[in-house]
């Protein structure tokens, strides 16, 4: 892999992280806010305390996940010689 392709990689995969923030993000206000009108609970908690704490944690976890899956490389990070 060339330095312009490990550039471009390093790129995709800051670019994409920072989408995952933002997906979480949205997914956190809607699970606060967005069920805070709901009566249902879950293990007598409010559904919008547990959406937002363990379902952002969940969530969290399989955004991970599909980032490692089909966005992250392993890739040697050291430059290479030309002797």
């Amino acid at each position: 892999m060339t330095e312009k392709e490990k550039y471009r990689q390093v790129c995709r995969e800051a670019a994409a992280t920072g989408i995952a923030l933002l997906i979480l993000i949205v997914f956190w206000l809607f699970a606060g806010f967005g069920l805070s009108g709901s009566a249902a609970t879950i293990f007598r908690l409010p559904l919008w305390a547990a959406a937002s704490t363990v379902g952002v944690w969940i969530f969290a976890i399989v955004l991970v996940w599909v980032l490692t899956k089909w966005v992250f490389k392993d890739m040697d990070l050291e430059e290479e010689r030309h002797d």
